[in-house]
Parts: structure tokens; sequence; C-alpha cells
């Protein structure tokens, strides 16, 4: 059994909860909670686990002792474990409310082939159930899953090395820092071509995060866990003062959530120069401030298309941006690759400068949104989707490529149009011009002939009708 099977499986123990009234992402945490247990056996480290709450002790139990201990176990991990153990159960408290549901999955889950499992990644295995969890829209997950495909794309062109020290400030479940340590990995064969002190440095300090829902909070800390990553996760707010001290990273990666401040509030940071009640672009001033002043240090940003036109603040933040970074390309990325179906997104990538004015020269466009096909559940974005982008941000001369749907717009271009950065967009084959539309009286006109033809044709049926019946 492979492990798309066995999160397949896992999976449709879910159905085994309705009765309980228990929501998708609310099985993710029960099964969080469960797995945490039963991988710390198949992987030998359940040392920080107390030794009557682990693997062994759970499984034996059954009926109301089982919902009675288990509830024990929720409350003295959180209270009592050490470590991960203690921030993964901080809090925690069960909805499964029938002893034979609990028993069924516990015993469903020990009976699971975990030597493929282990053969093919724990890690991966977790990552796959977090997938499914975001897949499914009335889980509401995928509202704070950026696609697997656009996370790699990412990755691979901001190129994270080892020694840099990588940061995503809304980690959701940590699906960016996951795939930088799995493309550092390819990389040094595991970690193996690195020092011992260089190893060291990539477990324990290289990915970091912030998050500021406590159940998705566990869901990285679990996935982190899985990809032997130890780095520090803070629970919180980014645009809080927990964001004055996440400073000097080499990269940042990062979909920040969609929407303002409710209530129109302002952060509760200080250190930020333009307060505004929109949160992505309170995020991104957080972003281009953490990176280090090096000429070297980038980011990889999400972000909706209001960034790019608000006036007020929004003009301001972009000006300040162009001025103390390098922002190079923007990706405009097709509709429907969210959860939020109608929302429109980019792709900021940028290079902090040492300087702190006119690091922008020029930005350069590329419009993967237009006349592009709709993504969803049967048609699903993939890196093919890519290909293209990938090639004209990798050129060594873009003013060479030729592709359509690349532009570049010079800074000045740029402060002529009001600093706004809604540029880029193509053509739109689907839109038909004016000159095209065919005349609207004639139109109509046409329209009530073919009624008045249609109409004659069905009273003449109806009159064909009814003579033949005084005929019978």
């Amino acid at each position: 059994m492979n492990n798309q099977e066995i999160v397949t499986k896992l999976w449709n123990l879910c159905n085994v909860l309705r009765d309980d009234g228990i929501t998708y992402h609310q099985y993710v945490t029960e099964l969080t909670y469960i797995l945490f247990l039963k991988m710390a056996k198949e992987t030998s480290v359940e040392g920080n686990i107390p030794e009557e709450y682990r693997w062994d002790k759970l499984v034996e139990k059954e009926g109301a002792e089982l919902r009675s201990f288990y509830r024990r176990l929720l409350l003295d991990l959180g209270e009592k474990g050490n470590g991960r153990v203690k921030q993964i159960y901080a809090d925690a408290n069960t909805n499964i409310e029938e002893p034979k549901n609990l028993e069924k999955i516990i015993k469903s889950i020990d009976s699971l082939d975990w030597y493929s499992a282990r053969e093919e990644g724990l890690g991966n295995l977790y990552e796959g159930l977090l997938e499914k969890n975001a897949g499914e829209k009335k889980s509401g997950a995928g509202q704070y899953f950026t696609p697997r495909p656009l996370i790699n794309v990412i990755v691979q062109l901001t190129d994270p090395k080892p020694g840099e020290r990588c940061n995503d400030p809304a980690s959701g479940t940590f699906g960016f820092m996951i795939a930088a340590d799995h493309y550092i990995k390819e990389k040094t064969a595991d970690l193996f071509d690195l020092s011992e002190e260089e190893q060291e440095f990539q477990i324990k300090e290289a990915f970091s995060g912030c998050e500021l829902v406590h159940e998705t909070h566990r869901l990285a800390l679990m996935n982190a866990m899985l990809h032997d990553i130890e780095g520090n996760i803070y629970l919180g707010d980014s645009l809080s003062n927990i964001g004055k001290q996440m400073k000097g990273y080499d990269v940042v990666m990062t979909n920040p959530p969609f929407g303002t401040k409710k209530g129109g509030e302002r952060p509760t940071r200080d250190d930020l120069t333009y307060l505004s009640s929109n949160k992505q672009l309170n995020f991104l001033q957080h972003i281009y401030r953490s990176l280090k002043k090096d000429g070297k240090a980038r980011a990889a940003v999400v972000l909706p298309d209001n960034v790019l036109f608000q006036d007020g603040d929004g003009q301001k933040i972009r000006e300040d941006l162009m001025n103390k970074c390098n922002l190079h390309t923007i990706l405009r990325l097709p509709t429907g690759i969210f959860y939020a179906q109608g929302v429109k997104t980019n792709v900021l990538f940028f290079t902090r400068g040492i300087t702190e004015k006119d690091n922008t020269k020029e930005v350069w466009f590329y419009d993967l949104r237009t006349n592009m096909q709709s993504f969803g559940k049967r048609n699903p974005l993939t890196e093919k989707h890519f290909e293209d982008f990938i090639k004209v941000y990798n050129a060594e001369d873009r003013t060479k490529v030729e592709d359509e749907r690349l532009s570049v717009f010079k800074r000045d271009e740029i402060r002529e149009k009001g600093d706004t950065l809604d540029l880029g967009l193509i053509k739109d084959e689907s839109l038909t011009s004016y000159e095209d539309l065919p005349d609207p009286i004639e139109s109509a006109e046409e329209a009530v002939a073919k009624l008045e033809e249609a109409t004659d044709l069905l009273l003449s049926v109806i009159k064909e009708l009814k003579s033949l019946e005084g005929g019978n």
C-alpha cells in the first residue's frame, strides 16, 4: 500500500465521524493528535511522550475507558509534555463523543501498512492529508492552502541555499518551508554533502514561520516535525509585536491571508511606516523590512490585485517597496486556483537592496491569466503550466525573449502612472470589440421576425390537429 492509498483510507475514516457532527478540518486535527503518537512509535522518538500515554497504551483501551483515557491524554500532554509535544497538544480537545468511533479510527490507523509509509516518508503522508483537506471545499482549508505546484515553482525560482535563513510570516501548514527544505535536501544528497555543523543549522535554524490560527499552527508543527525541521514557528500574528523580532532573513516566501483587518483596525505594531487596514499591504511592508540589507536577500509573495492599484497608503507602500528593493518580476496568476474562486492574485519577486532608494529600475510582467483555461478540481493547476514563465524568469537577457505574455515597464513609466502596478495584462481574446457587435435594433427586428414565424408554424400545427380530431 503506497502513501496515496493510505491517505485515501485515512480520509475515508472521516465518514465514521459524521454522526458526531465533526467537520473535515476538525477531523484532520483529531487525526493529528492520534497520528502523532503512532508516528512517534514508528520512528522510535517516543522519548518526549510520557510512557503512560504512548501508542501501545492507547491502542489497548476500548469503549468508555478509551474515551476517558483519550481526553486525559490530550489534557496532560498539552500541560506536561516536552518541546514539540507540548506545543502540538496545547489546549487540545476532542469532538469525538462516540467511543466506538474513536476506537475504530485508532484500530484502523494501527492496521495500516506502516512499513510502506516509512519507506515513502511519513512527512509526505501527512502532507497528503493536508492537501486532501484543502481540496475539500467543505473544510474551508483551501483558503490558506497554496497550490503545491505554485509553491514548488516559487521555491525553484527563489532558489534557497544551505546556510540561508528562510521564513514564512503567514505559514499556514508550513508548506513553503517544507518545500524549501525538500529542495535543498535534493541538491545536497539529503544534507549528507554538508558538514555536521551545516546540517545542524538546516535542522534547527534554517526554516521558521509564524501562524495566527491555533489549529493551523498545530498542523504546521506536526508537518515540520515529520520533515525533521526544528525551527521556530511562532503562534501569533506577524503584524503584532511578535513580527518585530522576525528579521534578518535571506529568503521569505509566503501567501498572506486575503482580506482586511476586522473592523478596519490598524496592526498593533509601531514600527511599520504606513499603517493600513489592508492586511496584505501590511504584510508586504513586514516582508521587505524583514530581509537582510545585503543586496542578495530575496522574497516571493502571493498578493491579490488590489495591492497593485490601491490608492493612498497602497501607493506609498509600493513606492517604498520599489525604493528599498529591486521589484524585478510580477507574475499575474490565473484565476480559480485558490479556494476563493474569484480572487485575482499575483506573485511579486523582489530583492532587498543595500541602499534605501531607487533599487527598482524596471519591472517585468508575465501574464499567466489572460486567455488561460479555467482551473479547478477537474482541471488542476500543474507545474507544466509554468514552464514558459520559468524560461523567461531564468533568461540571461529577457529583452531577447519572444513571448506575448511578457512585458516590461521602466520605473519612470510606472511613476507617471501613479505607481500603479496593475499592468502587463495582454489583450483578452474572449472580449469582442464594439465594432464586431451586431446592431441592437437589427438584432431585435430579426428576433421578432423569427418569433412570428415560429408562432405561425405552431398555429398551423394546432389547426391541423383539430381537423384530424374532427375527422375521427
